[in-house]
């Protein structure tokens, strides 16, 4: 099984609006890390009339580009794709300062209840406070001054993630769903593997030519990339299967092996996505465990689970 193949070049010009298709301009946080490569994207949609898509993180610097280039322009709506606080926060004070809606599937939650004891490990990264004026459903759309945005619900980075699909031009605002440059962490309780890949279906069924992420640079054939990243997944959930054949119980010695080769500062998030299969294979009765699948807990095979 192939993976997909990564795109790692991106020039992100920070503070500066870069035309990155019609009627579309991309200005790029400047705040790199392990988890947003070079920063967080920012979309301008739109000419006289415009949207933007996740304003990003409080930083003033940001603001302040973004401002710049929507001088003399009227913003009508503030589109989120989910509420982790290198996307979300600014929407508030963009909208303060132009009256723009705010247009999003919801507030925060977690995919699923917590676990007596457990801890969200991803609680602080969230934007708790997030609630949009227009709260969308899938396939609902708003519109403006020459443009049309669709929600494409597409939870599993998180339950609230969405995707938005410009009308009439194959263009896809795929945030934190699908990158060029990584793959998306998928970390219970914030986010749900089975979630993920049933998202990644939905996309699969569509017929976009590009995606616009929230992270890196632009995607082209995208289909590919999908069916890349469908395949990557089932390798990993094998590669988990075949460690606790092997005899490893816990996910700390999954993690050793399975990103023997991955940058260690990216070890707990991978503990994460470990679990993150884990819990879905539990779920389909191919793993059993004590109580419910945690980063401490105890792995072995379900009769049949590596057939």
């Amino acid at each position: 099984m192939e993976g997909p193949d990564f795109n790692l070049e991106f020039q992100p010009a920070y503070g500066q609006a870069v035309p990155v298709a019609e009627g579309v301009e991309r200005i790029t946080v400047n705040n790199p890390s392990p988890f947003t490569f070079h920063g967080t994207n920012s979309y301008i949609v739109g000419k006289h009339s415009v949207a933007v898509v996740d304003p990003g993180p409080q930083d003033e610097a940001h603001f302040q580009a973004l401002m710049q280039a929507l001088k003399g322009r009227e913003v009508t709506h503030i589109a989120v794709s989910h509420t982790h606080r290198d996307h979300s926060p600014l929407a508030r004070r963009l909208k303060e300062a132009t009256g723009a809606l705010i247009v999003a599937e919801g507030p925060h939650r977690a995919a699923r209840p917590l676990h007596e004891g457990e801890v969200n490990p991803f609680a602080e990264s969230s934007d708790m406070d997030f609630v949009p004026d227009i709260a969308v459903a899938d396939g609902e759309t708003v519109a403006g001054d020459g443009w049309a945005l669709t929600a494409l619900l597409t939870p599993g980075h998180t339950a609230n993630h969405a995707a938005f699909a410009l009308e009439g031009t194959g263009t896809v605002f795929s945030a934190d769903h699908v990158m060029a440059w990584a793959t998306s962490i998928v970390a219970p309780p914030d986010g749900a593997m089975s979630d993920y890949m049933a998202s990644l279906e939905k996309l699969l069924a569509r017929d976009d030519r590009l995606y616009l992420p929230g992270h890196g640079g632009a995607l082209v054939e995208p289909a590919a990339f999908l069916r890349g990243l469908r395949a990557h997944r089932r390798m990993r959930e094998r590669a988990v299967l075949e460690r606790i054949k092997a005899g490893d119980s816990a996910i700390p010695e999954m993690v050793k092996v399975i990103y023997a080769s991955t940058d260690p500062r990216l070890h707990g998030a991978a503990a994460l996505s470990v679990l993150a299969h884990i819990e879905d294979l539990v779920e389909r009765g191919q793993v059993e465990t004590d109580g419910p699948p945690s980063l401490s807990g105890r792995y072995r095979l379900a009769p049949g689970g590596a057939s």
